[in-house]
């Protein structure tokens, strides 16, 4: 017979929650390691404390391969995105992308250059990673041609990704926040104008003014002009390149799923490298799953180019795997609920639910690891506080994107943080300093809950209908 299952207390959640903090502190500030090991051991923590409440292992297994069965999809974008880079390379799709854009973009406009360029391609394909994937590896590579610092570039290339991403209605998580909280998907991107706006206002403003310190000193045309040589001596450099990313972005704005769209460009990348660069078949096979490895005899460029490859994202895909069995453990014995519910006890006011809000959505993402649960969980728990606040559901799926999917690519062990990590070539401990967008909007949904400034109520007369 199946004991009884012990209720959790909150000392007993903070016991793998104190643990992982401490473990990830010792693990990657102090002794400079990754996060793999002191996730798996916070795992073995948390499951500890689940066979101390009495579930048995059967649950606690089921709840860790939910919790990465949560990211599955993005595990198999995330292996073509390897295997698209290695061919995209290969085929001299991005050398060309660089060499055009060395051609086109300068210094001084370029970090404003690079967020624009992200939000119109995110919104059009309602994917933060799609654009990363695509235009973002090409414009860290202009950036590092330009001389401007790769964590700049990065930051420019998160916030445009992610605002269009938010303002995208072909994005699932933009869809997904307006279901938890009760909304629809247009209401929902029409009440995200008013924090993403100003947000996007004030970081555009400072990647142009950090530009123009770029701008007012000498620019070193000569490792430009090394470079342009470089690829076109290496790569045979044509317009038509630019065809594969192109018709990547067309694909998902017509709906098509991301993972076959991203499989289509890379075939593109291989059949280029065959056409365009006369690469054989076995060569192409070898870029995409090792990774395309550069020989020009140019350092800059070789650092540049020696990357991509399906092996290039397994350690990414382990650490994505490793959070999220701590997270589903956590979730699957109610122990993430019971974290929220004790942060409820202290909420008196409007501004302190959305802070509270903002926080635990945070704190979702970087003991979930997951931009989903990040949104799930505190929508589960806070939707009925906003309904007695009197407050319309798409304040809540407002605050739920703000915070939940907007700070997930600023932790390195998030799916979401990993992910931009593998594709960009940076530790989101690196870029997070510069991506703007993504620390100004979560503030100003905190500055509006607390002044009330478009916190939009329900209308009284309905209210009073509704609950006669």
């Amino acid at each position: 017979m199946e004991k009884e299952k012990k209720e959790a207390t909150l000392g007993l959640v903070l016991i793998p929650i104190l643990f992982l903090i401490a473990a990830l502190f010792v693990a990657i500030v102090l002794l400079k390691q990754t996060a793999h090991i002191p996730l798996i051991l916070a795992a073995a923590v948390a499951a500890g404390v689940a066979v101390y409440l009495r579930y048995p292992w059967k649950e606690i297994q089921e709840g860790m391969v939910q919790g990465i069965n949560l990211a599955m999809g993005a595990i198999l974008i995330l292996m073509v995105v390897g295997t698209m880079i290695g061919t995209w390379i290969s085929g001299g799709v991005v050398p060309a992308m660089i060499f055009y854009g060395l051609k086109v973009l300068s210094p001084g406009i370029f970090l404003a250059a690079t967020m624009i360029i992200c939000s119109i391609v995110s919104i059009g394909t309602g994917s933060s990673w799609s654009t990363a994937g695509t235009v973002g590896v090409a414009l860290i590579g202009v950036g590092q041609g330009l001389g401007i610092p790769v964590p700049m570039v990065a930051g420019a290339i998160i916030s445009g990704a992610y605002f269009g991403d938010k303002m995208s209605p072909l994005s699932d998580t933009t869809n997904l926040a307006p279901a938890v909280a009760g909304t629809d998907v247009f209401t929902h991107v029409r009440h995200m104008i008013y924090t993403v706006a100003p947000a996007y206002i004030i970081a555009l403003g400072m990647y142009a003014y950090m530009g123009s310190k770029y701008s007012s000193g000498v620019l070193d045309t000569q490792n430009i002009e090394t470079m342009l040589a470089t690829l076109k001596a290496n790569f045979n450099i044509h317009p038509i390149l630019l065809l594969p990313p192109v018709l990547v972005i067309v694909m998902v704005v017509l709906r098509i799923p991301p993972l076959p769209a991203l499989l289509g460009g890379t075939a593109l990348g291989g059949i280029f490298a065959a056409a365009m660069q006369s690469r054989g078949f076995a060569d192409i096979l070898s870029h995409a799953h090792a990774g395309f490895v550069s020989q020009t005899g140019s350092q800059m460029v070789d650092e540049l180019l020696s990357r991509g490859g399906l092996m290039s994202m397994m350690e990414t895909v382990a650490l994505i795997i490793c959070a999220l069995s701590f997270g589903g453990i956590m979730e699957k014995t109610g122990m993430l609920q019971i974290l929220a519910k004790s942060l409820l006890k202290r909420v008196k006011r409007v501004g302190t639910l959305v802070t509270t809000t903002v926080f635990s959505c945070m704190a979702m993402n970087i003991i979930a690891a997951d931009q989903y649960i990040a949104i799930v969980v505190p929508g589960r728990m806070y939707k009925n506080a906003y309904d007695e606040k009197g407050l319309k559901p798409e304040n809540l799926s407002r605050v739920l994107e703000n915070s939940g999917t907007l700070t997930s690519p600023l932790i390195p062990w998030n799916s979401c943080g990993a992910f931009m990590a593998a594709t960009l070539g940076v530790s989101p401990f690196v870029y997070l300093p510069y991506a703007f967008l993504n620390l100004l909007v979560p503030l100003i949904a905190i500055f509006f809950g607390y002044t009330g400034i478009t916190m939009t109520k329900v209308d009284s007369t309905k209210k009073t209908e509704k609950t006669a």
